[in-house]
């Protein structure tokens, strides 16, 4: 394979999944592992691979299923050998429950959040790590946001959502202490206009992942157990 970096990237077939592959692919020395439920339904990722010169390659993955994931992880193993996996993103994530209060949700919709938000880069950091800890980067990106930060004081709304993104925050410092040779941190993409954002939010999702990624390849090794957000700026936990 060609030098450059190698970035795998879950819930690619959408809003900034999808923006990240495209930007990624902008360098031609990214190799991109495009990860999504339904790789043969995700007709803009089919698109940007036949110009794409074999650097980007669709996997099944989904992060709600264990068997997914494992499978996922071997299909990756064959695909980028000793190179391993530099930039592990996990970027899938869903809010079924909307603006719901602590009082007022559902629990089954907050344990279907939980599996996805949570238990599904819980597992994929176990494993996918052995290609990480090969890599040059060895680096982690769990996708969160400043719902799930105490410190922001959000009151009441997207509580599901919030809780599970806490519990995201917590993975990402768990994970820095037990393995201080990677580098694993929480992204606060910030309010883009996604199918999960919306056409109101604050900017488009070009923006967001531009400020992601300028962040992530700056990262040191210290920053690992940090929690930023797209202007790489520390957010209080």
């Amino acid at each position: 394979m060609a030098e450059g970096y190698v970035w795998l990237v879950t819930g690619s077939n959408r809003g900034i999944g999808l923006e990240m592959v495209k930007q990624l692919l902008s360098s031609p020395s990214n190799i991109v592992i495009a990860a999504c439920r339904n790789p043969s339904k995700a007709a803009e990722l089919h698109a940007l691979s036949e110009s794409a010169e074999g650097r980007l390659h669709l996997v099944a993955l989904d992060v709600a299923s264990k068997e997914s994931i494992r499978e996922a992880a071997q299909a990756v193993a064959g695909i980028v050998g000793e190179k391993g996996v530099d930039y592990l993103v996990n970027n899938a994530g869903i809010n079924p429950g909307g603006e719901d209060t602590a009082f007022t949700l559902d629990v089954d919709v907050l344990e279907q959040v939980f599996a996805t938000n949570v238990v599904g880069p819980a597992y994929a950091a176990q494993a996918f790590s052995g290609l990480v800890e090969k890599s040059v980067k060895k680096t982690i990106v769990n996708v969160s946001s400043t719902l799930g930060s105490m410190g922001a004081d959000y009151g009441t709304r997207c509580t599901s959502y919030s809780v599970t993104k806490a519990a995201l925050n917590m993975l990402t410092y768990k994970e820095a202490k037990e393995k201080p040779d990677v580098t694993a941190i929480s992204m606060c993409p910030g309010w883009l206009q996604t199918d999960m954002g919306g056409q109101n939010a604050a900017l488009p999702v070009s923006v967001g992942v531009a400020g992601i990624l300028k962040t992530v390849l700056s990262l040191k090794p210290e920053d690992s157990g940090q929690f930023f957000n797209f202007k790489g700026e520390r957010v209080p936990w």
